[in-house]
């Protein structure tokens, strides 16, 4: 393996890091200034680390399967890493521990974060911190296959390991058209989300914050009270459709977008994603009529349909406290927890494709039971699926659950209740953001012990690159 061709197209993720962090100090200067040499200290310090390798390590094009998932888990720790230089530079709040587990939190559009005091933070470091997770809901390797020359085979290996393997059947394009696919809906839904959002009484610089979280899943606002603090339903109906479109797969939302949406309507996994979301809505919203949590059943729909959509494509955003609500309604949205959205969507969690392949094969075990001498394979949408697909899926979701049990361990071990360690593991895990307790939709992850925030920050990464690709990585060198 060729340590330095993974340090020079790490570099190249980093120099578009620090391009967003110009942009963010843009930002300040224009909103008065203050963070400005922060933000443009950081870039400075990011570009350079970035740019170094370049002169030095002449491009490849022959990468091996090692080299490109060490690019990919690289580039991702590299981020975060340099990333969290504004936070550290500001202070505050920010102690190191912190500042990591802000970075991580925004890379991976998990939205968790540790700060009491969001609204006192300047401008420009709440767009760095809304920016950060608008790149890792683009994916950052797939910025660099957009940005890097004409180098076919490099740029399907990076390809190969950054989008979902689950996802890739439905992106019906070439690598390169791939990257451009997402990075045209990740665009559009932006410019178009924060019109509305404008249009229904944000000012731009709040439009801008929360269209990079919605369309990314991520969660971070700009206000301590997260979406509840603009006390406007038409912005929560906004951002709510929104949630469900950014849940959806890119792919076949662009063919939708072009004229084609065929694909999109008869695909069995975004029927079945949306399919759950509304039993989820009104199964959530009748609780808290019938449970007396609110006293007309509009509110009922209204802030229990918010939250639904909020956890179940891992956006993240609050208008209520869902600590107070009753269990069924808490244990729903623990089930959304794990279950989240589409593949090839900026979405966490297990995924809707996943939980329905899972749903299908216990089906056919159970046919296959009564039935021993029969051929009973796994169907879904018509589609016959191989065995090693239903055998992956399975692993994965096995492997997903045991990484959230072992995360609420290490937490019960530092102290942290059951309530708040369980649904914080779940929820770093899924990259949802807030969990239960402590945890919860109006408190945050700052009273978490230090180590039990690594513990956090590790899950979210694993759960960003999807378990494997992190373990490949970290597991390299056992590849001889």
């Amino acid at each position: 393996m060729r340590f330095p061709v993974i340090v020079r197209y790490t570099g190249f993720v980093l120099l578009l890091n620090a391009a967003f962090m110009l942009a963010a100090a843009a930002v300040s200067l224009l909103q008065g200034g203050e963070g400005f040499w922060v933000l443009i200290t950081s870039a400075a310090i990011t570009a350079i680390a970035g740019g170094i390798p370049l002169p030095f390590v002449k491009p490849v094009e022959d990468l091996t399967a090692k080299e490109g998932i060490s690019i990919l888990a690289f580039s991702w720790i590299m981020s975060c890493t340099f990333g969290m230089l504004p936070y550290l530079f500001w202070g505050g709040e920010f102690t190191f521990i912190n500042a990591w587990f802000e970075s991580v939190s925004g890379y991976t559009t998990t939205g968790a974060t540790v700060l009491n005091h969001i609204e006192q933070l300047p401008e420009g470091l709440l767009f760095w911190r809304s920016a950060t997770h608008w790149i890792g809901g683009l994916g950052v390797v797939v910025m660099l296959v957009l940005v890097l020359p004409t180098m076919h085979n490099l740029k399907i290996r990076l390809a190969k390991v950054e989008i979902s393997t689950l996802s890739k059947g439905n992106f019906k394009f070439r690598v390169q058209q791939t990257a451009r696919v997402i990075c045209i809906m990740f665009i559009g839904l932006t410019v178009l989300l924060c019109g509305l959002l404008m249009i229904a009484g944000m000012d731009w610089f709040d439009a801008v914050n929360h269209a990079f979280s919605t369309i990314a899943t991520g969660g971070f606002s700009t206000r301590d009270a997260s979406i509840f603090a603009f006390h406007n339903g038409w912005i929560e109906l906004i951002l709510a459709v929104f949630m469900i479109i950014s849940g959806m797969h890119f792919g076949l939302l662009f063919m939708a977008f072009t004229g084609n949406a065929r694909p999109l309507w008869k695909s069995p996994a975004v029927r079945f994603y949306l399919t759950t979301m509304f039993v989820g809505v009104v199964l959530v919203s009748l609780n808290l009529y019938f449970s007396r949590t609110y006293d007309n059943l509009f509110d009922a729909f209204r802030y229990g349909g918010f939250q639904v959509l909020s956890i179940g494509t891992t956006s993240g955003f609050a208008t209520a406290d869902t600590t107070l609500w009753p269990a069924f309604s808490i244990l729903l949205l623990f089930y959304f927890t794990f279950q989240c959205a589409c593949a090839g969507s900026t979405s966490g969690g297990i995924k809707a494709d996943r939980i329905q392949i899972l749903f299908w094969s216990i089906r056919g075990y159970i046919r296959k039971q009564q039935h021993p001498n029969a051929v009973v394979p796994t169907r879904v949408g018509g589609n016959t699926l191989d065995n090693d697909t239903v055998y992956a899926v399975l692993q994965f979701v096995i492997t997903y659950i045991i990484v959230v049990f072992l995360g609420t361990i290490a937490l019960s071990l530092l102290g942290v209740d059951l309530s708040t360690g369980f649904s914080a593991s779940a929820a770093c895990m899924g990259n949802v953001g807030p969990g239960f307790g402590e945890a919860g939709s109006s408190g945050n992850y700052d009273g978490i012990h230090a180590l039990g925030k690594l513990v956090l920050t590790f899950e979210m990464l694993l759960g960003r690159l999807e378990i494997y690709a992190l373990l490949l990585f970290l597991f390299v060198k056992s590849w001889r």
